[in-house]
């Protein structure tokens, strides 16, 4: 338990019975975090799985690996907590990977459609392979001319996060990636 404080400060503060959450640093891995999860996820127990892992992106954890071997459910909302933290770090430029992704909680997945956005592993350490081979030296994205997708005006990005379109005035969220989205 000490082991999580010292990865986040206060993390062990709170606690649910339904769901244990261990955190453990990727070494080389920047701004690298195992995240290791014992239990479920579900509508009473996701705000506090979306806040603990708030925390951790909070101390400068990004790049995610969840090892959920130990996980035996997840709900829709417990997937939405899922793609609210994944929006978190893909705009800081990290990424979430799951692995050990048991059967019953893939299926959820597959079925309303999550798996498209999440990058699953088999394994743990097929997760940790790709953290550790797919760091690149990092290319510059902006600034960069890009087109808003309500009016299709073009706007100039020089950096990510959410914006005005000038023209139409719809939210454009600009990811670190260089897309482009309403909202």
């Amino acid at each position: 338990m000490d082991s999580n404080n010292s990865i986040v400060s206060g993390f062990d503060n709170d606690k649910d019975d339904s769901l244990k959450i261990t955190l453990k640093q990727i070494p080389g891995v920047s701004s690298g975090c195992m995240v290791c999860l014992e239990g479920y996820i579900d509508t009473y127990n996701s705000s506090f799985f979306q806040k603990q892992l708030t925390k951790v992106i909070g101390a400068g954890y990004y790049n995610l690996l969840f090892d959920c071997g130990g996980l035996s459910y997840v709900s829709s909302t417990g997937l939405g907590s899922f793609t609210i933290l994944l929006k978190m770090v893909k705009v800081k430029g990290g990424d979430i990977v799951l692995s050990a992704v048991q059967e019953k909680v893939s299926e959820v997945f597959q079925i309303l459609g999550f798996s498209q956005f999440f990058n699953i592993k088999a394994t743990v350490e097929e997760a940790l392979e790709y953290y550790t081979h797919s760091e690149v030296a990092p290319t510059q994205i902006f600034p960069k001319a890009l087109t808003c997708p309500s009016c299709g005006k073009i706007v100039q990005a020089t950096r990510a996060g959410r914006f005005r379109c000038t023209n139409c005035k719809s939210i454009i969220t600009i990811t670190e990636q260089g897309g482009i989205t309403l909202g």
